[in-house]
């Protein structure tokens, strides 16, 4: 393991929050790699965009704000490429934005764990570039196999790091942490589980009979793209959909949807869903799947058996599954966090103004009310200040 570094501010994650606070951090003249530090896991710029599949458009996705400072290199994605993937488009402005602030964002790097050490926190983190051949056969003996000794762990393991900080900003988002509820059965089901974040194009289930899970928008952009290319599709929802007559959320779905998400950081309590709270807006596409009798959801199945979803009671029946696509959403990825004890009893971690209640060393940018890319930017902004209002 090399020498820790020391710097005042470290930010994991480089999607829109964590290069929202970025940008404001170089706005108070901080210098990346000197004053602060960018850890990304991704192995380029895009965030979670860069993970969704290729068939997402800008135009057909929640609606991307733009980064703060973006205006100075001339890009907006209201005026993007609505025909290029949105993975594609998000990536290269986040990249430009990179480059044009000189963020000097080090990726691919997984934070394993934030420690105490006195005053300073310490991030331990793993580079996960992919290692020369020549280094990798020096590390095996016969046959690709690991060389082991009593001092060296059974499996291989990529160089490790640590760099001590005075702040930490958490940005690392949900996409690493998919959430996938239970259901008797799912261990038994002869077919395969996909979640949203395995999600990569729907020719791979051309001829089968698919089931979709959820209620938000990726399921039913799901369900759209398998129409098609799917033997037979069935889409369940846990609650019932509740239909926004308009194609866009308006300010009060939207402020009402932040406020649950506040409330809920603020007394340390898991985050709810948005889509429970805001309902679904109604897109033309959308209107016309509903009078076609496509984006009709029955009631969530009770059990998997075998090859097959069944319903039990009034509900009674069943339907083939080759595939059950658990569009479910995610969970805040805090595993990293665990030494330091931040999370409640609640469930969840007590936030206010991106700052962690119970650690005044720690902001979490992205989480709860600044979820969204508006959200975030303005978080950025706050928690910068706050930084260096203690620095």
């Amino acid at each position: 393991m090399t020498s820790p570094e020391r710097v005042k501010v470290v930010v994991i994650g480089a999607g829109q929050a964590g290069l929202s606070v970025a940008f404001y951090l170089r706005r108070f003249e901080l210098v990346a790699d000197q004053d602060f530090v960018m850890l990304d896991r991704a192995p380029g710029p895009g965030g979670a965009w860069q993970h969704r599949w290729s068939s997402l458009r800008l135009g057909t996705a929640h609606k991307v704000n733009d980064l703060p400072g973006m205006s100075e290199l001339g890009l907006s994605f209201d005026t993007a490429d609505r025909n290029l993937p949105a993975k594609a488009v998000v990536a290269d402005y986040y990249d430009r934005f990179e480059q044009h602030f000189d963020l000097r964002v080090r990726r691919p790097m997984n934070v394993r764990q934030v420690v105490n050490a006195g005053v300073d926190l310490q991030v331990r983190y793993e580079d996960l570039t992919p290692q020369p051949l020549e280094e990798q056969k020096a590390a095996r003996g016969l046959f690709g196999r690991r060389r082991k000794t009593f001092e060296e762990p059974a499996e291989p393991t990529a160089p490790q790091h640590e760099i001590s900080t005075q702040f930490l900003v958490n940005a690392t988002g949900t996409w690493g942490s998919p959430f996938v509820p239970y259901y008797p059965g799912m261990a038994e089901f002869a077919g395969r589980h996909v979640h949203t974040s395995d999600f990569t194009d729907a020719e791979d289930f051309r001829d089968k009979h698919v089931v979709v899970v959820g209620g938000g928008t990726s399921a039913i952009g799901f369900m759209l793209e398998l129409e098609e290319v799917a033997a037979g599709l069935t889409w369940v929802s846990r609650r019932p959909i509740d239909w926004l007559d308009r194609q866009e959320l308006d300010l009060e779905g939207a402020s009402a949807a932040v406020a649950m998400q506040d409330e809920a950081a603020r007394s340390g309590r898991a985050l709810p869903s948005i889509v429970s709270g805001t309902g679904v807006p109604k897109s033309r596409r959308m209107a016309a799947g509903i009078e076609r009798g496509l984006l009709v959801a029955r009631p969530m199945f009770d059990r998997i058996e075998g090859d097959r979803v069944v319903w039990e009671g009034e509900n009674s029946g069943m339907a083939r599954a080759d595939v059950i696509i658990w569009a479910t959403g995610f969970r805040p990825d805090l595993r990293h966090l665990a030494p330091l004890k931040l999370r409640e009893k609640a469930g969840g971690i007590t936030v206010g103004q991106g700052a962690a209640w119970s650690d005044p060393r720690i902001f979490l940018a992205g989480y709860g009310p600044q979820a969204s890319t508006i959200g975030a930017s303005r978080a950025g902004r706050m928690i910068a200040r706050q930084i260096m209002a203690m620095l």
